[in-house]
Order: C-alpha cells, then structure tokens, then sequence
C-alpha cells in the first residue's frame, strides 16, 4: 500500500550570541557542522554584539551567518537573532556550550510530542565534584535552577507570544523567560546533556563562583534591580 507524502522536517535555527569569542567560537561551530551534517533544515546564526576580535571572521568562515546586532547585551542579541532566523524552532546556545550529537532529532521529536519550550541537562567540561554536583540538579524542572548554559530550544509562535527576552535584563534573562514560556505551554528538560565551559570557574575559584551566583539569584528573586546587580557582578566576577 503506498505511503503518504513525507513530511519535512522542522526547520531549526541555532542562534548563539557572541561578543568577542574570537579562538572559541570555532570549536563550537565545528561541532555543530559535525552534528547537523547535511541535514538543509537547519541553519546556524550568531548575532555579534559588535566584537573587536576575530569572532566575526572566525564565524564566518565556519560556514555560520553572522548577524550584526544594533545593540551589545544577550538579551537584545538573541532577540535579534531569532527576528532574522527562519525556523520553526529557535535553539538558543551559549557560544562556550556543546550540544549533544542528538540535537536535531531530540528537538523535533520533543516540539512534535507537544513541548513548546524545553532545555538540556547540563554538563561542565571540569572533573570536579562539586561542579557535577551542581549540575545534577539541572535535571528537574522548576525555574529556580534553569540556567543559559543549558541551552534553550522553543517554537517560534511561543517565543512571539511570550514577548521574546526582556532587553533592559542584562543578569538572568535566560532565568526569567522560562517563566513566561511555561505560560504558553509544556516546558520539558530533555535526558540528553550539553557540556559547557569551566573557564570562568577556573579563573575565579570555583566556590567563589558559585556563591557569587547564588547571591546573584537571591538578590534577583528579592527584587534587586538590574543596575545594581551588574554593579555587583562586574565587582565581584573576573572576565
């Protein structure tokens, strides 16, 4: 008996920000060429926050398209990169943070099994117990733990409804759209795990760190305002 037409797949766009990731961004581009494959339903964008690096070469010569962005800041970028992709699903990645070889298949079986937003577990690229414990937690699903490095993937009308990310938030955007995606919709932590960068908890101490970021989110969740929180992570964070 014969089949019926073939459905296409759903078109992705991996959007990453970048501000000055030149000797980076290119292993991370290698990887997903490597993970995509020939696969034509997909395409791969970093919206530069105007680098004066090689970012912007490096990206292009990975076959990547780069996006100028009128504005510096993650939020503005992965909004202007997502207001220039085509896909019906947009996966925002951090330019320090590696999907797993599975990415296209777990993200159109887990929009076709009714998620509208969703992220990964999370991995460090550093054999330390207490960054793998903390890691660990990423597998549950409430907002308290969702950090940017694990990646984001949603369906574009649930981005579109949502408002996008809030571009006066300049700490913890990634934290506090996840609330207002699981408004329009299921948001689901997939088993699979990216593997993001140490670097910065090497270069301030990995304990260090780690309170930082947990004083951060408290004051967030207190009601602290932006422009005190940076204050406070450009005094405390080293790079």
């Amino acid at each position: 008996m014969p089949s019926g037409p073939a459905t296409s797949p759903a078109f992705v766009s991996v959007i990453i920000p970048a501000y000055n990731e030149g000797g980076h961004i290119g292993r991370l581009l290698a990887h997903l060429q490597r993970i995509c494959g020939p696969d034509e339903a997909v395409e791969i964008l970093v919206a530069d926050g105007g680098s004066v690096d090689g970012t912007v070469a490096e990206a292009a010569a990975h076959g990547a398209r780069v996006v100028p962005c009128p504005r510096r800041g993650r939020a503005a970028q992965l909004n202007h990169g997502a207001a220039h992709a085509r896909g019906a699903i947009l996966y925002f990645l951090h330019a320090d943070t590696l999907p797993p070889a599975t990415l296209l298949p777990d993200l159109r079986a887990a929009v076709a099994t009714g998620a509208a937003a969703g992220c990964y577990r999370l991995r460090f690229d550093e054999a330390h117990w207490f960054l793998a414990a903390n890691a660990w937690f990423t597998r549950f699903n409430f907002n308290g733990i969702r950090y940017g490095d694990q990646s984001l993937f949603v369906q574009r009308p649930v981005f579109g409804r949502a408002g996008g990310y809030r571009e006066q938030m300049q700490l913890l955007e990634d934290q506090e759209i996840v609330g207002r995606l699981r408004r329009h919709g299921p948001f689901r932590v997939l088993t699979g795990y990216v593997v993001t960068s140490a670097r910065r908890y090497r270069r301030n101490g990995i304990y260090r760190l780690q309170g930082v970021f947990a004083l951060l989110t408290g004051l967030y969740w207190l009601g602290v305002s932006q422009p005190r929180l940076v204050q406070l992570y450009k005094r405390l964070v080293r790079g």
